[in-house]
């Protein structure tokens, strides 16, 4: 059983004992930090409010349960979406002038798996500095419930689906006539979680009529492993494959990531949703800024300074990416994990207004989605793990790493990040899972291979063999 704390959410198993995985218990004792914490936030005001919302995963209803009850315990307001997505989420915090939002989900991990995603009454991430408060409340349970008369109110409210889609529509950007005329035929893939329900919601808004739905019915029991990766996606590859279709949509269970297959059954590649909504936004916005996280492919850094603006790198994490993008005035950032954050929707993931903007790129590019991949330019990332245990030091593995690396260009910001000219690898702790990540781009495939096993031996001769693959 794992139980992963950190300043990005709570995440762990289902099952178990309290403090060793996600256990009704410390989903009441992390909800009533942040309970806790918002009403210091309010500044004296009862009145607090937090939107809550969840996937479809089967843990979700009964935490959700654990979530509201906790909240109305400390004397705060819940508003109940149920059902939803993270970004719509994020957006209904702001709409609603709520104090923060919870969402209980746990992304791309697999169903044994949920957590508490945390926002601000900004509708983002908190700050590490805010998260690491709640933590701490968390540890020494500092925690006062109201008195009976002052206990919060509970409402459902099953409209900010329906309110997120039609301000997407309402974004200059988004070109439905377009969409519309193209008469796209498009299979969907939702892994049976809050997509099925949101994806053909907007398709039906965009006017794309023509559709197969993969795994559309939100039961919480995930078809394959939710990661839209290559190797997870053998369904909607093999349907798009018959050939009658122009394009495969992929969303991870909250609906923040998106990933595309060609009309031909192969991957366009998560790395590259956010080039091409880029490519669409900086053709629209020529001199914008970018930023994505350091892991992420250098084809976006290709095509912002193609349109004349400046890319950015920032520490991977969500809240870390939207930081950069505010400092730089970004017009569109994200992560290569197929994660769209368009500013003029919110600071969020979105995997919706991800979507809208890619039909809209691709009607008006007026051919195949493979020959849309084909313009822009070729790298190839591998992604590995390493999983750990618990007699290795991480930190002294990249600190080795480091040094062994010490004569090439290496940024520290995230883990290490070696640059072998327009190569590199990078190496950092998961925030949401007990490994190292190991990535590594380059123009070929086989050297990215390359490069990531190379790191790895290198890992190897310094542990010994005492991790695991």
């Amino acid at each position: 059983m794992t139980l992963i704390t950190s300043i990005s959410g709570i995440r762990g198993t289902i099952g178990g004992k309290s403090g060793d995985a996600l256990t009704p218990l410390d989903v009441l004792k992390f909800t009533a930090a942040y309970g806790t914490w918002i009403k210091s936030q309010s500044g004296g005001n009862d009145d607090c409010k937090v939107i809550i919302g969840r996937d479809a995963r089967l843990s979700g209803e009964m935490i959700s349960r654990i979530v509201a009850s906790t909240l109305q315990g400390l004397g705060i307001d819940v508003v109940d979406a149920g059902l939803s997505t993270t970004p719509t989420i994020e957006r209904a915090v702001v709409a609603e002038q709520a104090d923060g939002g919870i969402i209980i989900t746990a992304s791309h991990n697999p169903v044994q798996w949920n957590a508490l995603k945390l926002l601000n009454r900004q509708g983002e991430f908190l700050s590490a500095r805010d998260g690491e408060e709640i933590l701490r409340l968390a540890e020494t349970g500092e925690f006062t419930f109201a008195e009976v008369k002052k206990l919060g109110k509970y409402r459902t409210d099953d409209t900010f689906l329906q309110k997120h889609i039609a301000s997407i529509l309402a974004l200059p950007l988004v070109n439905r006539a377009a969409i519309e005329k193209r008469g796209f035929n498009v299979v969907v893939d939702a892994v049976n979680s809050s997509g099925g329900v949101a994806v053909p919601m907007l398709l039906d808004a965009l006017g794309v009529a023509k559709r197969t739905l993969l795994n559309c019915e939100p039961t919480g029991v995930f078809a394959h492993n939710p990661e839209p990766l290559p190797q997870h996606l053998v369904q909607i590859s093999s349907e798009i494959e018959k050939g009658r279709y122009d394009l495969g949509i992929v969303v991870d269970p909250d609906v923040d990531r998106l990933a595309f297959v060609c009309e031909d059954g192969s991957m366009f590649g998560e790395e590259y949703t956010l080039v091409a909504v880029a490519d669409y936004v900086l053709k629209n916005q020529p001199g914008g800024n970018t930023v994505s996280n350091l892991s992420s492919t250098r084809a976006l850094r290709d095509v912002t300074e193609k349109h004349g603006g400046r890319y950015f790198a920032a520490a991977v994490g969500e809240v870390n990416v939207v930081t950069a993008m505010k400092a730089h005035n970004a017009v569109i950032g994200g992560e290569g994990n197929g994660g769209v954050i368009y500013p003029t929707m919110h600071y969020g993931r979105d995997a919706l207004t991800g979507l809208a903007l890619f039909l809209s790129h691709l009607a008006e590019f007026g051919y195949s989605v493979s020959r849309l991949r084909a313009t822009y330019p070729d790298y190839y990332i591998s992604k590995n793990k390493i999983e750990l245990t618990p007699e290795i030091d991480v930190d002294e593995i990249l600190e080795m790493m480091k040094q062994k690396y010490e004569k090439n260009p290496i940024n520290t910001v995230d883990g290490v990040k070696i640059e072998l000219g327009r190569e590199w690898v990078h190496l950092r702790k998961s925030n949401t899972e007990p490994i190292i990540r190991i990535y590594a781009e380059s123009d070929s495939e086989s050297t990215a291979e390359y490069l990531a096993n190379k790191i790895i031996s290198d890992i190897r001769e310094l542990v010994g063999q005492q991790i695991r693959m």
